[in-house]
């Protein structure tokens, strides 16, 4: 694995700070977020507003503290984990406001959460572009080789660290710093035994529907304060709840969301897998290659299409889409198979849904080699083999 990759989002941030006063780049702690912003911007200076010392001065006065260390006119300025310091963004907005013509002159890196996410639409509503970093895809980890690239990533997960050395060791030291350090320095109240065994619930359960009442009889507790939890987990990007596709079609379809832990790399570790011989082996296989390669094609296409939309379709009757992907009025059904895919109950199932959802466009991704084609507008095709590929 190399030690440094070239992310998809660098065109996309440059793209916002040419467009915006300032830039906010959300995503999990330790995907990269500081990387991709010195790599973007070399000659910004650079603060961490999570060191004690940085943060008190931030404290005493933001206003002060922005402008003694502005560079001239055409740099930027990196603010690292501006959530530490909510008073930053009325100083900001005002910083802002005194020369609205001037655009990337801030660029701001955060840990998403209910606290900074209200800071930014009260104070810098219409000045700030919002850019969601997600972990590695395969087509940034190593696109000289492909199939180690893919093989490793869906074994490790998409973090830059887990992929360098042991990701179970890394993982695990992650987990702990996450529960016992940064969601209390968060404000999050959480008991970090209880959201531990609750993500060990979720990774047996790994692509269900949620059912919060079950998962809350289980441990417990009430759905209320599963519900709570999975906010929490959700909104510091641990989790996925993929909402399911609504339309008016006659049939009973299912309302529940399904539930995802967003890293194959989590995913593995919580279920004590340290190979793919394992992964394979195990019940997990299914629903951990349709997380890996529905997370991969989210990624990349919120880059290419930042308002698409992402669902999945199931009827009572088992009609079912993996995942359905939105541009506006168009729509692509995507169907994952662990297996070759091109059965032809396989194709006729994703047919009939395709008609339900009004898609004209269908695609079965599976670890198979080669293309085929199975009907008009619906098609096999070997995501391992051809990993850069998007519907």
């Amino acid at each position: 694995m190399r030690g440094m990759w070239n992310r998809l989002h660098s065109p996309r941030l440059r793209a916002l700070a040419r467009q915006f006063p300032a830039v906010l780049i959300l995503g999990p702690r330790q995907v990269g977020k500081t990387t991709l912003t010195r790599a973007a911007f070399p000659q910004a200076p650079y603060l961490d507003l999570e060191q004690p010392g940085v943060r008190q001065l931030f404290t005493a006065d933001p206003l002060f503290q922005i402008e003694s260390r502005l560079p001239g006119k055409s740099g930027a300025l990196v603010l690292d984990e501006v959530q530490c310091v909510p008073e930053i963004f009325a100083a900001l907005r005002g910083l802002i406001d005194r020369d609205r013509r001037r655009n990337g002159r801030f660029i701001l890196l955060g840990s998403a959460q209910p606290t900074l996410i209200r800071q930014v639409s009260e104070s810098l509503a219409g000045r700030v572009g919002i850019l969601e970093l997600d972990p590695l895809t395969v087509a940034e980890v190593s696109p000289g080789t492909p199939k180690r690239a893919w093989t490793d990533l869906w074994l490790r997960g998409g973090f830059p660290d887990a992929l360098r050395g042991n990701f179970r060791e890394w993982w695990e030291a992650y987990l702990r710093t996450y529960l016992e350090r940064d969601l209390p320095q968060l404000g999050v109240r959480a008991d970090p035994l209880f959201l531990r065994r609750l993500l060990t619930m979720l990774a047996h359960a790994q692509g269900g529907m949620l059912n919060a009442s079950s998962l809350g009889a289980s441990l417990g507790v009430s759905h209320h304060t599963i519900a709570r939890h999975l906010d929490i987990l959700e909104q510091t990007f641990l989790i996925r709840r993929l909402p399911p596709f609504f339309r008016n079609v006659g049939k009973r379809l299912v309302k529940a969301p399904k539930v995802y832990l967003r890293d194959s790399g989590l995913l593995h570790h919580l279920l004590n897998l340290g190979t793919l011989d394992e992964v394979r082996n195990h019940p997990v296989h299914g629903a951990s290659w349709e997380t890996f390669v529905l997370e991969d094609v989210i990624r990349r296409e919120k880059l290419r299409h930042p308002h698409a939309q992402f669902f999945f379709w199931r009827t009572a009757d088992g009609a079912e889409i993996d995942l359905v992907v939105e541009c506006g009025s168009a729509r692509v059904a995507v169907e994952i198979k662990a297996g070759r895919g091109d059965k032809i109950h396989a194709a006729r199932v994703l047919e009939r849904a395709m008609n339900d959802v009004g898609a004209k466009t269908g695609w079965i991704l599976d670890q198979a080699e080669g293309t085929d084609r199975l009907r008009p507008g619906l098609a096999r095709r070997s995501f391992a083999a051809d990993p850069e590929w998007l519907p």
